[in-house]
């Protein structure tokens, strides 16, 4: 552990952002790191507390204690390792994970938790800077195969390993950029790019393949892919989008989330959109509809455009503003929380349906919504009904549907090459072998587990790695 009194002496200090009349301007991010003073005396607030409940509430189940501990001594260079014992990216975690794990700190019991986010994305800065992070290029080549299909963090966490392992890995991207979710579906102000082209850079060296603008299914039959390599990984992520099946669904203005975001970021890049396909939220109302990461995503970047006014509606009703500690931790609380992006400029409405929408030559102009009410049956069950007499409107000239996804997309590589479906939609497989019912391919990452997070994505393609390795070899040295 770090100092035995620290949590009794330091009191919990995180990183603070840029005032959001300045960030909201541009698309960089905006978090302001703290000291190497203050990261240590923060270090030194992880405490002895027998069960570290922070490493199971970590998905990748992150060694906290042993790097807080190395931080406080000052042996950052061993910190790096630990850290990156466990997790690939420990600069995407960093910045952009919920941090389950500071949920379950023993002191959030009384809501001041190891600020382990915030050191965590300090310990992988730090590394880089100082030029500690080396390619590890294997010592011996497997003669194996694998191909990955899909380059979020499940398939770079599993290229990554697999390549370690001395095999040939070939990634396989359908987007003109490596990334996936990452590079598209987050902003920059959240996640620059720079950080995944960094990675990218230690991996092509490391002997990873990348080959973008290749989508499976299409451009290359999946069936090929099974022929040509000794074992196939699916990790294309959970891409289809929940619909709003509403009158006037139709209407142009109406968009899915991850396509106006997707649209966001490659103007962010500099490349070019064509004017008809623009999806431009300048001196526009703005109506988001959910309340999650997707929806303030949504929310920030139509306020860096511009937007005359955002709302954002939520269907569930509004969280506590405190969780029963009791009843919750160390598990994951549902209570209410404000993103940096609401903070910039949103009204948030909850426990809200939609009716219908209308519009004038064909364009979305005005959303028809009605309150709801939420009740409990004896057994527990939810029910929703609609408050008579709450019916309301708002403007909209641009609406974002980001009600999250339901299950990978279907047609194409997965419907050729015949793998079952689990009752959700999703790809069957256990989270042991990770392998589908076709022979030698494999699933990991949010097309087997479902929409989910980053960090689980990179846990999933790292046990995957291992499943593989051991398909591949009859035994591994990967870490599960």
């Amino acid at each position: 552990m770090g100092k035995p009194t620290g949590f009794l002496e330091f009191p919990r200090q995180d990183r603070s952002y840029a005032p959001a009349a300045d960030r909201v301007t541009h698309y960089d991010e905006f978090v302001i790191p703290l000291s190497t003073e203050v990261i240590t005396q923060q270090s030194a607030r992880c405490m002895d507390c027998g069960i570290p409940f922070c490493h199971n509430g970590c998905p990748v189940n992150n060694i906290i204690p042993d790097w807080n501990d190395l931080v406080y001594k000052g042996e950052w260079r061993q910190a790096i390792e630990v850290l990156h014992s466990t997790n690939n990216f420990p600069e995407f975690t960093g910045r952009i994970c919920p941090s389950p794990c500071e949920a379950a700190c023993t002191l959030n019991l009384d809501d001041n938790p190891v600020t382990i986010k915030t050191i965590e994305c300090a310990i992988v800065d730090r590394a880089w800077e100082e030029g500690w992070i080396v390619p590890q290029v294997p010592p011996h080549k497997s003669g194996k195969r694998v191909a990955i299909v899909g380059s979020g963090p499940a398939g770079l966490a599993c290229a990554q390993q697999l390549a370690r392992a001395g095999h040939a890995v070939t990634l396989f991207e359908k987007s003109d950029r490596i990334g996936g979710l990452m590079r598209y579906g987050i902003p920059d102000f959240k996640l620059s790019k720079h950080l995944i082209d960094r990675r990218i850079g230690q991996m092509l060296a490391e002997g990873v393949e990348f080959r973008p603008k290749v989508h499976i299914g299409v451009d290359i039959p999946a069936s090929q892919l099974a022929d040509e390599y000794d074992a196939v990984v699916l990790t294309g992520g959970s891409e289809k989008s929940r619909d709003l099946p509403v009158p006037g669904r139709e209407l142009g203005g109406i968009h899915y989330a991850m396509d106006f975001l997707r649209q966001s970021n490659k103007r962010v890049a500099e490349d070019q959109i064509p004017e008809d396909e623009q999806i431009v939220t300048t001196d526009q109302h703005v109506i988001v509809i959910g309340g999650g990461d997707t929806g303030s995503d949504c929310v920030g970047t139509s306020n860096r455009q511009g937007a005359l006014s955002i709302t954002q509606l939520e269907l569930m009703p509004q969280p506590p503003e405190k969780e029963n500690k009791a009843s919750t931790w160390p598990d994951w609380p549902q209570k209410m929380r404000t993103s940096s992006s609401q903070e910039e400029g949103c009204e948030r409405i909850w426990s809200v349906a939609t009716q219908k929408f209308t519009g004038e030559n064909g364009q979305v102009k005005t959303i028809h919504c009605i309150k709801v009410e939420w009740t409990q049956d004896e057994a527990g069950n939810w029910s929703m009904s609609e408050i008579a007499g709450s019916e309301f409107e708002l403007p909209a000239e641009k609406v974002f549907l980001a009600m999250g996804f339901v299950h990978p997309v279907h047609e194409g590589m997965l419907e050729e090459l015949g793998v079952e479906l689990d009752n959700r939609g999703n790809v069957q497989a256990d989270d042991k072998a990770y392998r589908t019912s076709v022979d030698r391919v494999f699933v990991a990452g949010d097309m087997r587990r479902g929409q989910s997070l980053v960090v689980w994505a990179i846990r999933e393609g790292r046990q995957c790695a291992r499943a593989v390795d051991e398909f591949l070899m009859g035994t591994s040295d990967l870490p599960r």
